[in-house]
């Protein structure tokens, strides 16, 4: 039997909200593939979905800069170990020095960005603080004659849109929408294949145990997928602020076609050992 750590059943119970013993037993049946188990738990179980990879727990700040003429807009991530520093004077000032500088330079490289005094700055600020401060990413949403904006969320949370045609309003009306929405894909059309045959599988061993006709089985198998195309993509939601209108209808009824979007969650992907400090200060007054 391949030995399954407990990290990785809790992640599992965590994204699945099932008992402890079954997710062992999906993960070792799935030889510790976290993304497999869930496959199989919801073909087994009915379950419906899992929370998505990825526990939030770096902590940080998202900046965006936006053009004048609003063609181009830009996301920039940077962390710190706490919450506290990331809320502190030193810390935003930083973060906004080194978005004038990524924005200005149109730089996406990380390591290209940093390089030389900003690196020293950096440094400078890691000794002040005493944590470690970390640019992340940055990315650029927009182009010659587009039209985008940026919504951000409690500096946790952004979201860049960019529109053929329409207003920067109505771009940051659909960036709003984004970070609370969190869709993946723009339009139905571009969804990928294997997420498709994925969702397909799943759907079609929970309808195989229904005892239903194999006709019946095929419509019904339509109908989710045809539901799981519009939950995931961008145009297909009811827009947040007028549930009776898709953002695909929003947009095109104010002259605009939705080209793409990238979307910032502070941490996201990122790993961050949890620490007992209750445990921790009971080891060391044991040592004592």
């Amino acid at each position: 039997m391949m030995a399954i750590s407990a990290s990785l059943v809790k992640e599992l119970r965590e994204r699945t909200g099932l008992g402890m013993m079954e997710c062992k037993k999906a993960l070792v049946e799935a030889n510790g593939d976290i993304e497999a188990a869930i496959d199989n738990l919801r073909k087994a179980s009915g379950l419906k979905a899992a929370k998505k990879a990825g526990r939030t727990a770096a902590e940080g700040i998202i900046v965006t800069r936006t053009a004048e003429d609003n063609s181009v807009v830009m996301l920039l991530e940077i962390n710190s170990e706490t919450d506290f520093v990331a809320r502190d004077e030193n810390f935003l000032g930083f973060a906004n020095t080194i978005a004038d500088a990524a924005f200005a330079a149109k730089e996406t490289d990380v390591a290209k960005l940093m390089a030389g005094e900003l690196e020293n700055v950096r440094e400078a600020l890691v000794q002040k603080i005493g944590e470690n401060i970390s640019v992340r990413r940055i990315s650029f949403v927009g182009g010659e004659g587009k039209t985008v904006e940026a919504y951000v969320h409690g500096g946790r949370i952004a979201a860049a849109v960019e529109l053929q045609g329409g207003t920067p309003e109505l771009a940051k009306d659909i960036a709003m929408h984004v970070t609370a929405s969190n869709p993946q894909f723009v339009k139905p059309s571009e969804i990928s294949e294997d997420v498709l045959e994925r969702e397909k599988e799943v759907v079609r061993a929970q309808s195989e145990g229904s005892g239903k006709p194999a006709e019946i089985i095929e419509k019904m198998m339509i109908g989710r997928i045809k539901k799981f195309e519009a939950e995931i993509s961008l145009t297909e939601q009811p827009f947040i602020k007028d549930p009776d209108v898709k953002v695909g209808v929003l947009a095109k009824n104010a002259g605009a076609d939705v080209v793409g979007f990238t979307r910032f969650e502070v941490g996201e992907g990122i790993e961050k050992e949890e620490v007992d400090f209750a445990a921790e200060v009971a080891a060391a007054a044991k040592g004592n």
